[in-house]
């Protein structure tokens, strides 16, 4: 199974990344993520530091392809999740999406992909131009982290509109969201009154998961040290479990931006049952 986990930047993705691998390696599968965004960092939780990339290794090499052997470039992170970063080009020059696509030939002509059960691609932020929607070519399943706020959910429409794009010519579905950091869930709610998407978990605002960013380790890796954090992995281990099932999914259709735009915008400055609000409060404009 491949997974192709995308959202808003900063949104948390990686940290939601790297619990699902450990939580699909308690669930007994072979898990292989792979990082793919140019400032390499989507395994560190995993890993503990920041393992050298592809390009890194390819650039040594001479882009020789034969002298790269597996170990080059795939790490063991906690619970035996193996890791790789693909890296990418210096900044404003080159193509991330290129970087993603060597990345891939590198891992098949090293026959890794035969080597695992899953492959999960953590990538770039909410960038979903053709480069960076590479990683859905090899995708069964995408899967998009949110939270309960306008810019996150008008980046998860994007993201959906590109599902339905490669949906057309790859076996693609959209697994669901996945809600981080999210103290209340009404606009995502909203949202997928309008454009009809699974929910795989919402996770509450709960400072140890940002924390775990910090000190490098994930959730299961802490609750082995303080055991009062394993109801966090709870969270993780659902979506494992229904990744799992390979659950039907969708293949979205995304709502048009001016739409989407009205609709969240709407969602805060006229919540319902205020319309006498809003009439109160254009009546006090007037006569101010």
């Amino acid at each position: 199974m491949r997974l192709a986990v995308y959202g808003k930047g900063g949104i948390g993705k990686s940290t939601t990344s790297c619990n699902i691998s450990v939580a699909l390696a308690q669930r007994g599968k072979k898990v292989l993520q792979i990082g793919c965004d140019p400032k390499h960092d989507s395994t560190f939780t995993l890993t503990g530091f920041l393992i050298p990339t592809i390009i890194d290794t390819l650039q040594v090499k001479d882009y020789h392809y034969e002298d790269v052997w597996p170990e080059d470039v795939i790490y063991r992170g906690f619970n035996g999740v193996d890791c790789v970063e693909a890296g990418g080009p210096p900044a404003g020059a080159g193509c991330g999406g290129y970087v993603v696509g060597e990345t891939v030939k590198l891992l098949k002509e090293l026959n890794a992909f035969d080597e695992y059960d899953v492959i999960l691609f953590d990538v770039l932020g909410d960038v979903v131009c053709g480069g960076f929607a590479a990683p859905l070519n090899y995708a069964d399943y995408c899967l998009i982290v949110t939270d309960n706020g306008f810019d996150a959910l008008f980046a998860a429409n994007r993201i959906a509109a590109s599902v339905r794009e490669k949906a057309r010519t790859h076996s693609l579905r959209l697994a669901g969201l996945i809600g981080n950091r999210t103290a209340t869930r009404d606009l995502i709610d909203k949202y997928i009154q309008t454009v009809p998407i699974p929910v795989l978990e919402v996770l509450p605002l709960i400072e140890d998961i940002r924390v775990s960013r910090i000190k490098g380790k994930t959730l299961f890796e802490m609750s082995t040290i303080d055991p009062s954090l394993e109801y966090i992995c709870d969270y993780y281990l659902n979506i494992a479990d229904q990744l799992i099932a390979q659950p039907e999914g969708v293949i979205p259709k995304e709502s048009a931006d001016r739409e989407l735009f009205t609709l969240l915008s709407d969602f805060y400055l006229k919540p319902a049952n205020s319309e006498q609000n809003v009439e109160d409060l254009e009546m006090d404009l007037f006569n101010n």
